[in-house]
């Protein structure tokens, strides 16, 4: 079994980095101002449900039914109603969700509860810090959650497989959880109510799976700025479309920014003299579309930033603040049920995210579309086969981008407006911001494979025939390219190249 390399403390605000460490065996940290705060919400739960007054006073989930049946008494044993908590939510269906999501969601989790707020025991968010030492991985069905009471399915499934129930992976292999967690040296989780309602009443996997793909998508971004450069270098473009003076006219800071960066890896460069007086619009108004998806990636930062240190559960314990308000209890403190596992500022953000991957897909389609074309791509032959006919060079790499695009377009209709009425219109509106997240976070990926498909494109046409790049930067891509993919002749499949110039891309666009 792999052994952790990295380590977070709870005690900091995660963020993308984070949970993408969170794939492979970390060391998590709770302090002890978390552990504090844990135990004081412990306190204030057992406080005001036991205390003077309790017999009296309802708290969602500790001894009622759930959802629409919350008017209903739940069972009175603590680990049974643990149980009837968890089981009438094994409802999911579809293949398992990337063991990365799910444990960046676990990780998100175990920082919500460490806050203090949800009035879980200590143990729980000690053994879940614990679990990431290994490679332990809950099996998490996709279909199932409308991101409304959080994400209740999918977290019912890791919460199970936490307990020894279902199934769960180690080491990348799927196994009956109880089998992985002895393997993996952990024991079951040992829930009561508010320890398993809290688990699973948050918006956990759709906030990772939206700040993974957000994550993804600003890498795409980065490369796409990158390989934009190295096309206008490869084609001998005139840099006018990046003018200062007209991108401050244009009037949106990320315009002005992405030509700014533009600029710098375009310095040195010298124009051929050769090209229209302007060029296509997949080259000349890139700094228009790629900063107008600055500025769309700026907000969605916003939103992940947020959710990641926010606490998204119901109910909520809040010490008592001795301003006399009275709205604390006697308790010294309060319960409040309310609204905070709602995911929809992710599924507007994720909506938003996939819109940006559908754009940005498109200008690297277009943009390689222009590099096999001997009509727009100054001389080069077609499809940048070095004998045309006898050899087809990138002429099935653009098959696929086609339907890549096709797919991402597909999956860019917004979720997060598709209301439906459930659960006896208890939850008459919900934000679908799972279903958001992870469809953005599949198209994301296939965005890093346009990516690469353009820089296989660029590197063959520098086999070609395409002159030298005449910036010192853009010479630095191209010959990272040309170093780590031969070029294309003979014909030979190009699946691999793909992959192998997309992860390049990554390191080397990554600020």
């Amino acid at each position: 079994m792999l052994t952790p390399t990295d380590t977070v403390p709870l005690s900091a605000p995660l963020d993308a980095a984070a949970l993408r460490r969170a794939a492979l065996p970390l060391t998590v940290t709770v302090d002890e101002e978390a552990r504090a705060r844990v135990a004081r919400g412990r306190r204030l739960f057992h406080a005001l449900r036991h205390g003077p007054g309790g017999a009296d006073r309802r708290i969602y989930g500790a001894d009622t039914g759930f959802g629409a049946l919350v008017g209903y008494a739940g069972r009175t044993d603590d680990a049974d109603q643990c149980d009837n908590t968890l089981a009438h939510l094994g409802a999911g269906q579809g293949p398992d969700l990337p063991c990365g999501i799910v444990r960046a969601a676990l990780l998100l989790r175990t920082r919500s509860l460490a806050q203090g707020l949800s009035g879980v025991s200590a143990e729980v968010v000690d053994r879940l810090a614990a679990m990431f030492a290994t490679t332990f991985a809950p099996a998490v069905p996709r279909h199932g959650s409308v991101g409304a009471s959080g994400d209740l399915i999918p977290l019912a499934y890791a919460t199970q497989a936490l307990r020894g129930r279902g199934h769960a992976y180690l080491d990348g292999e799927r196994m009956p959880a109880g089998e992985a967690l002895t393997a993996a040296g952990l024991r079951p989780l040992a829930l009561d109510g508010r320890d398993a309602l809290a688990l699973v009443n948050g918006t956990s996997v759709t906030t990772a799976a939206t700040a993974l793909a957000l994550d993804a998508v600003r890498g795409a971004h980065r490369s796409l700025t990158v390989l934009t450069c190295l096309l206008t270098d490869l084609l001998g473009c005139d840099t006018g479309f990046l003018d200062a003076d007209l991108l401050r006219a244009y009037g949106h800071p990320g315009a002005v920014d992405v030509g700014g960066r533009m600029r710098r890896t375009l310095a040195g460069g010298t124009p051929s003299g050769t090209r229209p007086l302007q060029e296509p619009y997949s080259i000349r108004c890139a700094p228009q579309l790629l900063g107008a998806a600055e500025d769309a990636l700026r907000h969605v930062d916003g939103v992940v930033a947020a959710d990641l240190g926010g606490v998204s559960d119901n109910p909520l314990f809040f010490p008592g603040t001795g301003t006399g308000t009275g709205t604390e209890d006697a308790a010294g403190g309060k319960a409040v049920h309310g609204g905070n596992f709602f995911g929809q500022p992710a599924a507007f953000a994720a909506d938003l995210l996939a819109s940006v991957t559908a754009q940005l897909g498109n200008l690297a389609e277009r943009q390689l579309d222009l590099l096999v074309d001997p009509a727009r791509n100054g001389g080069l032959p077609p499809m940048l086969a070095t004998e045309p006919g006898a050899q087809h060079g990138l002429q099935g790499v653009q098959l696929a981008t086609t339907a890549f695009v096709a797919e991402i377009r597909r999956a860019a209709t917004p979720a997060g407006m598709q209301s439906l009425p459930t659960n006896l219109h208890n939850q008459d509106v919900v934000p679908f911001g799972t279903q958001a997240a992870l469809r953005t976070h599949d198209s994301a990926e296939l965005l890093g494979l346009l990516c690469g498909s353009l820089a296989l494109g660029l590197r063959q046409a520098a086999h070609v025939g395409a002159r030298r790049p005449t910036a010192p930067r853009c010479r630095e891509l191209l010959d990272a390219l040309a170093e780590a993919i031969p070029p294309v002749d003979p014909d030979r499949p190009l699946d691999a190249d793909v992959r192998v110039a997309a992860r390049l891309l990554v390191r080397y666009a990554r600020p």
